[in-house]
């Protein structure tokens, strides 16, 4: 899955630095700002400094995940399983529903500012680009899974088509795992194989959105004259496949997770965060269709990989 999810991100790097350069005009800074400093002054602050930077949080987690699984003792797990469970219940009933708010006034601030036209000119057709590349991607992983399996290729994307729009409609891996699970039953994956990798790559293969958000990045970057170089992307591509891993199945929450590394790495300002963000959001679900439908081809393989070893045993 990591494999997979480093090859998309390449490939979106590959595919950007080649297209992108003649379709954004390098102004430099462009004049949108913070929506909060430019135009509205709020009643009160909150500073709430990170715990930790990003690296040592992510080492720290590492540690953690890596120690519970070694000990297999329920303290810790248990405290870290309702620790989640708060996190995402703060993302999907607090972030995610004022997020469209926050949006509106990122836009109305870049019409103040006179950028809203060239910034949508330009992302209109970087979205184009995404999309075609989330569909290239995803006839490359069920070419290669469809010969390594032995599977017809055809017949496994036709019988991807629900779980693709499925995850439209939703924004959600876990909610799509259900339309998923029975996308793969079709395609004849072993019923032990298919009910351990959907789910489990529901949460750790992440294809779709890393294409998403190594193009809007290149994009926002090449917006702002900012360098782009394969040393300085190579880095933050083979993190964001491990960030993103923080927010599973919640629409939205790979951006979230990867603005740690967008601020570190490739230092974005708090409005070219914020403008991420925006654009993040809205083709969220094509790429979690790509991310849910690549699921599937990975499912093909383990399987051919696997062989009967999973399969229950006749009495």
């Amino acid at each position: 899955a990591y494999i997979s999810t480093l090859i998309s991100g390449f490939f979106a790097f590959g595919v950007s630095t080649s297209i992108l350069p003649r379709l954004i005009q390098i102004n430099g800074q462009f004049a949108a700002t913070n929506p909060e400093e430019a135009l509205l002054q709020p009643f009160f602050q909150i500073q709430m400094p990170p715990l930790a930077d990003v690296m040592s949080a992510l080492i720290i987690a590492f540690i953690l995940g890596i120690g519970m699984a070694a000990l297999k003792e329920k303290t810790i797990y248990n405290f870290m399983s309702e620790f989640q469970k708060i996190v995402q219940m703060v993302i999907t009933n607090v972030i995610i529903p004022l997020l469209p708010v926050h949006i509106a006034g990122i836009f109305a601030n870049m019409t103040y500012a006179g950028e809203v036209a060239r910034i949508l000119s330009v992302f209109g057709k970087v979205f184009v680009i995404i999309i075609a590349m989330h569909l290239t991607i995803i006839l490359f992983q069920f070419t290669i899974a469809c010969l390594y399996s032995g599977k017809g290729l055809i017949s496994s994307l036709r019988n991807q088509i629900p779980g693709y729009l499925t995850a439209i409609g939703t924004q959600s891996s876990a909610a799509t795992i259900p339309v998923n699970l029975q996308c793969s039953e079709r395609m004849g994956v072993s019923k032990g194989i298919r009910e351990f990798v959907v789910p489990l790559c529901a949460t750790v293969h992440l294809s779709g959105s890393t294409i998403t958000m190594t193009t809007c990045a290149i994009a926002v970057m090449m917006l702002n004259g900012m360098p782009v170089t394969l040393s300085g992307m190579a880095g933050f591509i083979f993190m964001l496949g491990v960030t993103m891993v923080a927010a599973p199945g919640v629409p939205g929450g790979a951006v979230m997770a990867a603005l740690g590394i967008l601020q570190s790495m490739l230092g974005f300002s708090e409005a070219q965060l914020a403008l991420m963000i925006a654009l993040y959001l809205a083709q969220d679900s094509f790429g979690t269709a790509c991310n849910v439908s690549g699921d599937n081809a990975i499912a093909l393989i383990v399987d051919k990989i696997a062989g009967s070893s999973l399969s229950p045993q006749k009495s």
